[in-house]
């Protein structure tokens, strides 16, 4: 079985004669990832990193084959410089500090840009995953108060109740200590 990264000939033929009727039919690429994944039991991300990856081997005498006459192509790259990156990161860690969620924050970042919201929300979760203290860096730099992790707003919140429930059997101890001292009062005066 001759494969190309990973599918079968059969397979990437297949997958590329998909796009290409889906392209021309006015399909997003999005749309076809979903539905071709949907169709062959693939993640739609797995289908769209298999197609660029696919286009990449354009120097593959099978690939070329494939791809005859269809004008498929795969737009480039364009990767963030680290200027770009560390403003970026400030940017949205300053909308994030405004009680934003990550994604409000990019989309307040990326002002209506669909294509520059996918691209720093890529970075951004890149970041978050393989770098997150340089997250931390960013915004210490920035002057914006650290970013308390899932687990340590929940200890905050169990704490919280804690004192909550604490106060209530306080208070209820109190009262009937104020009782007692009552009775013993009115004894005392009896």
């Amino acid at each position: 079985m001759n494969k190309i990264n990973g599918y079968t000939e059969e397979e990437a033929t297949g997958l590329i004669e998909y796009i290409y009727e889906g392209k021309n039919a006015g399909k997003t690429l999005t749309y076809l990832f979903e539905t071709y994944g949907k169709e062959h039991n693939r993640a739609k991300g797995s289908v769209r990193n298999y197609y660029y990856a696919f286009l990449k081997r354009r120097d593959d005498l099978r690939v070329k084959a494939i791809l005859a006459g269809k004008e498929l192509k795969a737009g480039e790259i364009k990767p963030f410089t680290e200027e770009e990156t560390e403003e970026m990161l400030k940017k949205v860690l300053l909308e994030k500090s405004k009680g934003l969620s990550v994604r409000r924050a990019i989309m307040n970042v990326a002002d209506g840009d669909e294509k520059l919201m996918l691209r720093i929300q890529n970075k951004y979760r890149n970041l978050a995953k393989k770098q997150p203290e340089r997250i931390m860096k960013a915004a210490e730099s920035a002057g914006i108060p650290e970013e308390k992790s899932f687990l340590q707003r929940k200890l905050e919140r169990e704490i919280d109740a804690l004192y909550s429930r604490l106060a209530i059997d306080l208070r209820k101890e109190n009262a009937h200590l104020k009782e007692e001292l009552e009775k013993l009062r009115s004894a005392k005066k009896a």
